[in-house]
Formats: structure tokens, C-alpha cells, sequence
């Protein structure tokens, strides 16, 4: 009976211990955002504008973002603050999504602009073939969990 009890109790520490570790590892590993003079770049060359906010359908205490996203034929900038993740993608989507299910119907369809590190903005190359004019959203996603995290429609 004790050998049991040892086990349970040790194997929900460890359980803990590997939650804690996913959700702390990228804050603790996360490069810095960018600097303030590359923001205000993007600021400038800015063809569309946009705001994360934090109460949309899909956005929940450990999953959200906030602040402005610039977006420019060869740059996506971000000025503000996401929820700290693993595996955080920028997609650009022809459609408004605010969830789970809404992203994962047309994500097929989506352009993947590149990996999110920082959780205090961001600035992402455009990647050659997409036009951000053909799009309307901006959606950054959880690909690990697949969770959505936030959103913000440009046009």
C-alpha cells in the first residue's frame, strides 16, 4: 500500500513538474522583442493596422494577445504582449477567426508567415509569394496544442 501511495503521489509531481516546465521553458528561453527603432520601421512602411485584443470567443487568461500589428508587403510587426507558449505561428487567413474550430476550418487555406519567439512583439519577414493584401487576418496560433491565442482583422 505504501509503494503505492509513493508512486501516485511521486507520478502527480512529475505530471506537475512537466506542465510547469512546457508553460515556463518559452518564457525563459525567449529571445527579447524588437527594438524600438525596427517597430517604428514598420510603423512607417505600414500599408494596414490592426489590434490584438484580449475578448475574443477563443482567447482565454492563459491564451491571448494584445496591442497593434503593422503589416507592410515585406514586414509584420507586432507592439505589445501575447501569453507566453510553446510554439507560437503567425498565419495570415481570407477570413475573421476567433477560435479553435473557426481557424483549424480554413487553415489549409492560411499563409504561414513564421515563428513567433518573443512574447513582447515581434517583427516577421514576409515570406516570398505572399501578398498580405490578399489576406484580411491576422492570427497567431499555438501549433503544439493547436490553441488559438489571438486574432485581428487588417481589412
Amino acid at each position: 500500500m505504501r509503494f503505492l501511495r509513493v508512486l501516485f503521489t511521486h507520478g502527480v509531481a512529475l505530471a506537475i513538474g512537466f506542465a510547469l516546465g512546457v508553460y515556463f521553458l518559452p518564457i525563459l528561453t525567449a529571445p527579447s522583442g524588437p527594438d524600438e527603432a525596427v517597430l517604428a520601421e514598420a510603423a512607417e512602411r505600414a500599408s494596414f493596422r490592426a489590434e490584438f485584443t484580449r475578448d475574443l470567443e477563443g482567447s482565454d487568461f492563459l491564451h491571448w494577445g494584445e496591442g497593434e500589428i503593422l503589416i507592410s508587403r515585406e514586414m509584420i510587426a507586432h507592439r505589445g504582449a501575447l501569453s507566453p507558449g510553446p510554439d507560437f505561428k503567425l498565419y495570415l487567413t481570407n477570413a475573421f477567426v476567433e477560435d479553435e474550430e473557426s481557424f483549424l476550418a480554413i487553415k489549409a487555406d492560411a499563409a504561414l508567415i513564421g515563428d513567433v519567439k518573443s512574447f513582447d512583439g515581434f517583427a516577421l519577414d514576409v515570406p516570398n509569394g505572399v501578398d498580405p493584401a490578399a489576406y484580411t487576418t491576422a492570427v497567431v496560433w499555438c501549433e503544439a496544442f493547436e490553441e488559438f491565442i489571438t486574432a485581428a482583422q487588417y481589412r
